[in-house]
Parts: structure tokens; sequence; C-alpha cells
């Protein structure tokens, strides 16, 4: 992304920059994907129904390939670099990290990544380890996010070795690898007998997942209302999307350490603009407790950033029950890289 003040706080977006991720866009990345990634399992629980009111289905991104989504449009963009490509740069608190560092590895593409010093030990030690199969000068790069910013170091460091830069969300073709999710999971959903969806939650860091899954949802069934769930210790997306313009936070200490992001991206805001219908936000209790009803209910191992869609369905649902009785919801889990030592904090977390 630019770092000049060109886009910053009050920005307008453009948004002839929405039209470069199309349907079509879509498709042809899940062609790329095809034997790939994993076709990811949809689930139900008899619990979360009984406690919404609704019939649940969800899309469990947590048993994709790396642990998360991530990985959809970090194949998908390098598998589009050009032959004499040098290689990639990204900047990454863990997830998208290890999509890059396992597609370098399977297509033999050297990667430098950039990520923060306090990123998740079990993110950094998986990265590592993927980068140990790629190209020579492949490797981690740190930096201290009170310091510095990623965008800045990963900036010089692509200009200085001559690599792309293939950002966490902010790409077309990142964008659209993401988008692959939605279209299985419309697919699964008949196969279910869950047809037609009524409402989507999908969780909001930078928007790259949003917009991927709003794009789809838009072409294929648009009569399904798009609802992106951010923590609200950063809370840029759900502000950029109330005024219209761009809305920048700092350093948001949320426990969703796949939402610090600063700002939406220059792609993903006209999207999410354009093609979502409701932005909300969780608090961390909130966000603690969906993880753990995802555990302990459900038992499926998710992060934090990945519950954040069951806590905006949880909270609604609490505040508005009329609103998602009887309707068919789906809900994306987006990751399931849960730092295992951090459950006892999480538990405080979820008391609060």
């Amino acid at each position: 992304m630019n770092t000049t003040n060109t886009w910053s706080d009050g920005a307008a977006p453009d948004f002839s920059l929405a039209e470069a991720v199309t349907l079509d866009l879509v498709r042809s990345a899940a062609a790329c994907l095809r034997g790939v990634a994993h076709r990811t399992p949809v689930v139900t629980s008899r619990s979360v129904d009984a406690m919404t009111g609704a019939n649940v289905l969800f899309k469990c991104e947590n048993l994709q390939r790396v642990g998360a989504f991530k990985f959809r449009g970090a194949y998908h963009a390098l598998s589009r670099l050009p032959a004499d490509s040098r290689g990639v740069i990204t900047y990454s608190s863990g997830n998208h990290a290890q999509g890059i560092a396992l597609a370098a590895a399977l297509l033999g593409k050297r990667a430098v990544i950039v990520m923060p010093t306090d990123a998740p030990k079990n993110k950094r030690a998986a990265v590592e380890s993927y980068l140990a199969c790629a190209p020579e000068g492949s490797r981690v790069v740190a930096y201290d996010s009170n310091e510095a910013e990623r965008e800045v170091i990963g900036g010089r460091i692509a200009a200085e070795e001559g690599l792309t830069l293939v950002p966490p969300f902010d790409h077309p073709d990142v964008i659209a690898g993401q988008g692959t999710l939605a279209l299985e999971l419309i697919d699964q959903a008949v196969e279910m007998g869950f047809s037609p969806i009524d409402r989507v939650y999908v969780c909001v860091g930078g928007g790259g997942v949003l917009s991927g899954c709003a794009t789809v949802f838009k072409g294929l069934a648009p009569d399904c209302e798009v609802v992106g769930v951010e923590p609200a210790l950063g809370d840029d997306v759900t502000r950029s999307f109330a005024d219209g313009v761009l809305r920048t936070v700092k350093n948001p200490r949320t426990i969703a350490d796949g939402a610090r992001t600063n700002y939406p991206g220059r792609h993903t805001l006209p999207i999410i603009l354009q093609r979502v219908d409701r932005m909300e936000t969780v608090g961390e209790a909130r966000i603690a407790r969906a993880m753990f009803t995802c555990l302990e209910r459900m038992r499926l191992v998710v992060e934090p950033t990945g519950a954040l869609a069951l806590a905006g369905l949880l909270q609604d649902a609490e505040r508005d029950p009329d609103a998602v009785a009887g309707k068919n919801i789906a809900v994306v889990i987006t990751g399931g890289n849960l730092d295992l030592d951090a459950i006892p904090a999480l538990r405080a977390v979820a008391a609060g």
C-alpha cells in the first residue's frame, strides 16, 4: 500500500479500484487453487442454533492449510507472479505470513516476511518452518510495531532487493483468492439444504476476506445480507464504513491479533462500501467467549480473530432476537492458530 499522505485519515476512496475484483476473477482463483487448497468443511451446532434461534452454518477455514483462509489469497497471488520475479515480500502478524511462506515453498519463490516482535510465537515458528523449504534468501525480518511501520520496512526491502510486494489484504489477487471460500460455502449450503443463506458474518482486519466474500455473495446471492465484524478496539473499517472515507487507528491492542490493522486498503474500502450491507464491532470479552464457544461446544480450535464473526452473530441474537430467529445464517471461521499458552489470559478476558 502507498504510505504517503494521499491515503491518510479522511481520504476519499477511489471506487474504480473496486472494479479490479470481479466474480470472474474469484472463479479464476478457484480454478488456480483446485487441488492445492482444501475445500474446507461446513458444520452445524445445535448449541449455537439454540443460543440464536437461527439455523447456523460454520465455514471452517481454521481447517485450511496453514490453519487459516489466508493460504488461498497468498497462493493465488504468488501463482500469478511473472516467471522472472525475484521473489516476494510481505508484512503480517502471522496467518498471511504463513500463507505466503507455504506458497513460496510450494511454488519455489523466495519470500521475505516482515513480522512484529510481539507476533504469536506459534505463528512465527510456523512461518520459519515453511521458509526453511523455500529458496535461499527467504527469511523473517522482525520489527517493533511501536517504533516502526511495517509498510515502510516492506517498501524499503522491496526496493533494495527487487522483490514484489504482496500485502496481507490490499491486492486484487489476494482478495479474489479469499473470496473462493464463499464460492464453496454457497455450494455447500445448497448441498446441505440450507439455501438460500439469509445472512453471512465475516471477520474484518484490513477487509480482504470480507471484500472477497461480499463480491461473491452480491454476485450470486444478492439478497443475502453481508455483515462485517471488527474488534471495537480496532474499528477503523467500521468508522470508515460509517463516514464513507478512510478512518485509521494506531496499533489496536485487541486479542484478535489478525485484526490489528491500522486502516483498510485502497482496494478493500471501496469494495466494502459498495458490496457490504452492515458493519459492527464487538468487545474483547465477546470475542473471547465466542472463541471458547467454538472450543467447548463445537470442539473446534479457533483463534480469537477467527471467532469474530460468531461474536457478531451472538451479539445480534442477544440484542435483537427476532432479527435472526429462523434465518439461515452463515458464519466464517477464519483461523485456528490459537496460542495455547494464551488460554488462561483469554479466560480472564472472557470473564471480564
